[in-house]
């Protein structure tokens, strides 16, 4: 077996995509609004943990700049590289975070944009768990999906074909309760990335509290 064959799914994806998925995501105005109500809880100098953190932008580098401390994961070196290069004021670290140790209570502030589409749902359950206890009491999760109830189905992402799960809406927001969070609110949207292979995609951004 190559090395390569050992590397998740989504590290040889985002590996390939590079700073062309910043061009197509970055100004996604839901997503914007997510980062900005976030940025309003978050204590001074909050410590936040940014969950398949790409290129660092908009996410590490909106929140470096409003005073807080970011520790950005993937599993893309390729974008880890780029968001260390882009937000030197954040710490990115090349990791899986389903094998990634979380201490409990240890972050203020936790984003998730996207970054379970190629997890299966038991690791997505387990993962949604984990990461409500490393929230603080009274921390914020916020959680972005494309919601449906697919399991394991091909896609086409930015004109590559992936492997894809996800929850119905209504599953999507009982892993996020079942995991220990409150639901705030959640808001749905659609978007369409900046990339000639891209279309309209369903977003659903589910703002959450551990109390």
């Amino acid at each position: 077996m190559r090395h390569d064959d050992l590397r998740p799914p989504a590290a040889e994806l985002f590996d390939a995509l590079g700073a062309d998925y910043e061009k197509a995501f970055a100004h996604a105005p839901a997503h914007l609004s997510a980062l900005e109500w976030l940025a309003e809880r978050l204590p001074r100098e909050g410590r936040v943990l940014d969950v398949g953190s790409g290129t660092g932008r908009p996410t590490a580098a909106a929140l470096v700049a409003a005073g807080h401390s970011v520790l950005g994961v993937d599993v893309s070196p390729v974008m880890v590289e780029l968001a260390s290069r882009q937000v030197p004021g954040a710490e990115f670290r090349h990791a899986d975070i389903r094998e990634l140790p979380l201490e409990e209570g240890s972050f203020d502030g936790i984003c998730v944009f996207f970054s379970l589409l190629q997890m299966s749902r038991a690791e997505q359950t387990a993962l949604v768990r984990r990461l409500a206890s490393a929230l603080r009491p009274g921390g914020h999760l916020v959680l972005a999906t494309v919601p449906a109830d697919v399991e394991d189905v091909e896609v086409v992402f930015m004109g590559r074909a992936i492997r894809a799960t996800s929850f119905s809406e209504e599953g999507v927001l009982a892993l996020v309760r079942d995991g220990g969070l409150t639901v705030l609110s959640a808001d749905r949207s659609v978007f369409t990335p900046d990339h000639p292979d891209g279309g309209p995609e369903p977003h659903l951004f589910v703002r959450c509290r551990r109390d």
